[in-house]
């Protein structure tokens, strides 16, 4: 089974959107999860609420240290733009997105920001296919 990780910092935006895509694109045999470096236990709340606009729940996911997987090694590795701050861990392939963090951006921002994220998710599903 593939694995893909989405990281960022706080494991509570970019990271649980881009997880959320995937797990909506992603076929039989490809294992999507996202974590980060510094957890902020909780999942944004603007984030659950754009993206249950529409139509993706994000209910059962929660914030979660990449230490809390115990991975050893994943196939993609998915960096959202926490640069320096993400954690080592072993990929076949290492990915930066560099993607804002829109967690203090406009509703109008914010909903950019998750359409960015999507269109890097598909893409990265198709590419997998």
């Amino acid at each position: 089974m593939k694995t893909i990780l989405f990281l960022c910092v706080e494991n509570s935006c970019r990271s649980q959107i881009a997880e959320t895509f995937a797990k909506k694109y992603v076929l039989d045999g490809i294992k999507a999860m996202s974590a980060g470096s510094k957890p902020s236990g909780e999942i944004n709340p603007r984030a659950i609420e754009l993206m249950s606009e529409i139509g993706s729940d994000m209910a059962n996911q929660f914030s979660k240290s990449v230490d809390d997987l115990k991975l050893t090694r994943v196939d993609y590795l998915i960096s959202m733009g926490c640069g320096d701050s993400c954690p080592y861990l072993k990929a076949e392939t290492r990915i930066e997105w560099d993607i804002p963090d829109p967690k203090n951006l406009t509703k109008a921002e914010f909903r950019e920001v998750i359409e960015q994220i999507e269109e890097k998710v598909e893409n990265l599903i198709q590419k997998l296919i």
